[in-house]
């Protein structure tokens, strides 16, 4: 018999503390990643952020909500980002992700939102025929380094035993491009890189349409989902890593005034550009990427920063080797979409949804 428990912040904080939900042949969620949840500064302490289906006493699945809203000329439009949804395979064929979907869709009225899914998650959710498609974001992921070494074992295992060789490959063609990339220096123009978002950068922000503030961007850097350190086996979604890293990136004009800030992400070597506000020519940040790029050994940068992919695509001195298209895909609820001001577009940064958590 299938059964579900619902947590809201006060109960996640119980269930965490007490360690109960580390009893289970999974687990359902980390400690780091529960805490960041109870911490949004957008959740309600009443509005579900995990899930639980049991079949019996099993632990069979669970899925997990993270609360967001719009905030539409004064009107608070409150919907969840789906975060997590896992079936065990002993559970398979028993249509519990279906169930856990609905219970989703029932306490938040249908306000739902969903992106950077896998395609098998994809199929699932178009079954339930309640989802629409936005308009996807359109981006580019550009490569400065090879990486031979993780790539070409990850998609054919057989070369796992080159390993060795390709390490050397890798060490002396990214040594090449380092003697390359040798003139791109520091930029003469003043810039400062924090670790968090400050005051003097909040006005700033403020003039930009945006759905994050200070408070939440300090609160992903502050609460991260993933920590520095070895994978836990025990849990299926993104959780620890050898690197993981915010930075927060001010550039000042000549009359000392901010023209741009900009939160990056750095994992495993690979950048994000979460936030990217700029009230000028974002050459002077194209600048300051190249420099960090080169600085902090970067292999890959995906952005959908659509004015930023096309000045780059001009730019000189972007120290990219190769580019491919990319492709990120939203769907809303059917209830969300109607709930929402007619004609209304999200204009999502890449940020946007859990994307900044990871």
């Amino acid at each position: 018999m299938i059964h579900l428990k619902t947590y809201n912040k006060q109960e996640l904080q119980e269930f965490i503390s007490s360690g109960d939900f580390r009893q289970y042949d999974f687990l359902p969620i980390t400690e780091h990643r529960a805490v960041s949840h109870i911490q949004n500064p957008k959740a309600d302490s009443d509005q579900i952020l995990l899930v639980l289906a049991f079949d019996d006493d099993q632990l069979a699945g669970y899925i997990g909500c993270m609360p967001d809203y719009f905030d539409i000329d004064g009107t608070i439009f409150r919907y969840a980002w789906l975060s997590t949804l896992f079936i065990s395979d002993q559970f398979r064929g028993k249509r519990i992700a279906q169930t856990l979907l609905h219970k989703v869709f029932e306490v938040y009225k249908g306000q739902i939102a969903v992106t950077e899914f896998t395609p098998e998650a994809e199929g699932l959710y178009n079954k339930t025929g309640v989802f629409r498609y936005l308009e996807p974001k359109i981006g580019k992921r550009y490569y400065f380094r090879t990486d031979f070494t993780q790539i070409l074992p990850t998609k054919k295992p057989k070369t796992e035993p080159l390993k060795p060789v390709l390490r050397i490959t890798d060490s002396l063609l990214n040594s090449a491009l380092e003697v390359k990339n040798c003139f791109i220096s520091k930029p003469s123009f003043k810039f400062e890189i924090l670790d968090k978002v400050d005051s003097n950068s909040i006005d700033f922000i403020s003039q930009f349409r945006t759905y994050r503030t200070k408070k939440e961007i300090n609160w992903a850097i502050e609460n991260p989902w993933i920590l520095e350190g070895k994978k836990d086996s025990n849990y299926l979604f993104s959780s620890f890593s050898e690197a993981f890293t915010y930075f927060w990136i001010k550039i000042y004009d000549e009359k000392n005034r901010l023209s741009s800030c900009a939160l990056l992400l750095v994992r495993d070597g690979h950048l994000k550009i979460p936030y990217l506000f700029a009230k000028s020519d974002l050459e002077p940040f194209i600048n300051l990427l190249s420099y960090f790029i080169v600085q902090h050994k970067i292999i890959t940068l995906s952005s959908y920063q659509t004015e930023l992919n096309e000045k780059i695509t001009a730019s000189k001195i972007f120290p990219k080797i190769h580019e491919r298209n990319l492709e990120r895909r939203y769907i809303f609820h059917h209830q969300l979409s109607e709930h929402l001001p007619q004609n209304f577009k999200p204009d999502y940064q890449d940020g946007d949804g859990d994307c900044m958590m990871t």
